[in-house]
């Protein structure tokens, strides 16, 4: 769903008589949520709150004012944003705030985030202060009244992915190898996920190369390269390539013909990790068994390959947030490499990176991997080249591995191994995994 902000935002609110005029933008008072609808400055409606996060039934029907036609206070937490404004939809409220919950320093202001696609009524994120303000004003009086002016357009867009394959090997055993070309509305996106992108694209173009010469044999098995649109708003390239394979009877398209995808994203972090996933930490009941050995393997071929070069490496928990998590769902078996986000690097982890690096190349301790993560100054400026070398042939290994493997469906498919997981799975299947709402619900937004 294509979803296009007309114009800057009003939001004021009315207490005791007293009128107050909020200061739109992420740094400041509040922000609009992706797919709000629109609504005149014109009208005034009634805010009252939801309790207990607004994610049950009973917290909508636990309320001394009826929902139906007035605006709604909600705070952050427990389910997604997209949750609540489902619940929203079915009492008919006339709008939606959602604040944050100021739980830790980086969930005071008000945050990114998106509601369900058909919703129709303005929908904003407050900051801390401005929720509990407003939830305190509305528990002493029933006189808090809101007006919101908010314009926004949605349509159905096509879905930006590209995709290309190799013309030799099985096309019902294919590799898939993934990165997202896009980025978040505030950043160039030069790391977040050019880094993954470029290597994608070095893998592509020289295994064409090497497939072209008479000393390189090809493999037995296709390799796909993809490159997936609108990650950064819920893995939905992705996820609908995989809801589309999924669909398909043509040999090569089917879900059953992908033995795997290895997943780039974020490759060139300044402060960098040499991240493997870990497929020791994927969601047991999310994940269907079958899917869980061979995210073990790769884990592990990963790992292997930095011992054997004497480079440090660092185990990644799946967190659900990038393009694998389609895959995975699906029960493919994934695996990728990442340099770190916004999290801080530990002086252990800096000092063990020191001693097989080098004294100085093993970052700095108590700082973010990647300090401009979506922000504006994700730009070229903002690539580790000794990282992202490091990781690039990381990739370039594991495919070279995946191609030469003699049975690459028993090495990451093992049936006696699946059958004893199939008999303790907390898995239960079903009719459709909602990959975007799970992405959010990672995301606690």
């Amino acid at each position: 769903m294509k979803f296009i902000l007309n114009n800057e935002p009003i939001l004021s609110i009315n207490i005791n008589g007293i009128k107050i005029n909020y200061t739109y933008g992420l740094e400041h008072d509040f922000t609009y949520l992706r797919n709000s609808g629109s609504s005149n400055f014109n009208t005034i409606f009634q805010l009252i709150s939801i309790p207990n996060f607004g994610c049950d039934e009973s917290d909508w029907l636990n309320v001394t004012s009826s929902p139906n036609g007035k605006i709604v206070l909600i705070q952050r937490g427990i389910c997604t944003f997209t949750e609540k404004s489902i619940l929203a939809t079915k009492y008919n409220v006339a709008g939606l705030l959602m604040y944050n919950d100021g739980t830790s320093s980086d969930r005071y202001l008000p945050v990114s985030g998106r509601v369900d696609q058909n919703t129709t009524f303005p929908a904003l994120s407050l900051s801390y202060q401005i929720g509990i303000k407003s939830l305190n004003a509305i528990q002493n009086s029933t006189n808090v009244f809101v007006q919101i002016h908010i314009s926004t357009t949605k349509y159905p867009e096509s879905v930006g992915n590209i995709c290309a394959h190799t013309i030799t090997g099985d096309a019902t055993q294919t590799i898939v190898i993934g990165s997202h070309t896009d980025s978040v509305a505030d950043g160039p996106g030069i790391n977040d996920d050019g880094s993954g992108t470029a290597t994608n694209l070095v893998l592509a173009t020289n295994l064409a190369h090497l497939f072209q010469t008479s000393s390189y044999p090809s493999y037995k098995y296709r390799v796909k390269f993809c490159w997936w649109g609108a990650e950064e708003v819920g893995i939905v390239g992705s996820g609908y390539h995989v809801s589309q394979a999924t669909l398909s009877t043509i040999p090569g398209e089917r879900i059953s013909d992908y033995l795997v995808n290895l997943n780039y994203d974020m490759l060139g972090s300044p402060n960098f990790q040499m991240g493997i996933y870990d497929g020791n930490t994927a969601n047991f009941s999310t994940t269907p068994p079958k899917a869980l050995p061979g995210s073990i393997r790769l884990t592990e071929l990963f790992r292997d390959w930095f011992i054997s070069q004497n480079l440090p490496y660092t185990i990644s928990e799946l967190g659900g947030g990038s393009d694998y998590a389609s895959f995975l769902a699906a029960g493919i078996a994934i695996s990728g490499l990442n340099s770190g986000i916004s999290d801080k690097k530990p002086k252990e982890e800096r000092d063990y990176y020191n001693r097989l690096l080098g004294q100085g190349n093993g970052g700095i301790a108590n700082a973010e991997y990647d300090p401009c993560y979506h922000q504006s100054c994700d730009s070229l400026a903002n690539i580790n080249p000794l990282g992202h070398e490091k990781l690039s042939k990381a990739a370039a290994y594991v495919l070279e591995y995946l191609g030469r493997h003699s049975d690459l469906r028993s090495y990451l498919y093992p049936a006696e191994e699946i059958r004893q997981l199939e008999k303790t799975s907390s898995y239960k299947a079903r009719e459709k995994y909602d990959v975007e709402n799970e992405f959010y619900r990672k995301k606690n937004i």
